[in-house]
């Protein structure tokens, strides 16, 4: 059992970052959620989300509210297989303001994303994501 990534699967995987930003740049949240397994979860600081339908359903109200006409920006920073079916992505990127062309520190982000393979399509099983600079006042620990 080879658990190497294709060329097409490392393709897949990574494209699944340009779906989140396409389904995000036209508020979809239906495209947004279709990334997801069934199951899949979304974890976000303060936010736990459990299923297609209910990632939907947040994002839905999201897009109307807190990211009513905001952007997001992500790329790969690095990809290994878990597995035969089984992936991680990192990814780096963040929430863009209305008019803004760069992420602001304070919303740039770091990201991990579960994929699996299910019926031939790589889905997202969990997203994490969390600030990519520490928060003020929580210390960071030192290499050693």
């Amino acid at each position: 059992m080879s658990t190497d990534l294709t060329d097409a699967d490392k393709v897949a995987i990574a494209s699944l970052t340009q779906k989140v930003i396409a389904s995000w740049a036209y508020a979809d949240a239906e495209a947004f959620a279709s990334v997801f397994t069934d199951d899949g979860t979304m974890v976000l600081p303060g936010l736990y989300k459990k299923g297609r339908e209910e990632i939907q359903k947040y994002m839905t109200v999201a897009f109307a509210d807190v990211y009513k006409g905001t952007q997001v920006t992500g790329k790969p920073i690095d990809m290994r297989p878990l597995g035969r079916d089984a992936a991680i992505l990192l990814s780096a990127g963040g929430v863009l303001d209305p008019g803004e062309s760069e992420v602001a520190d304070k919303a740039a982000i770091r990201a991990a994303w579960i994929v699996v393979k299910q019926d031939g399509q790589w889905k997202l099983a969990a997203y994490q994501n969390s600030p990519r600079d520490a928060v003020e006042g929580v210390k960071t620990q030192r290499a050693a």
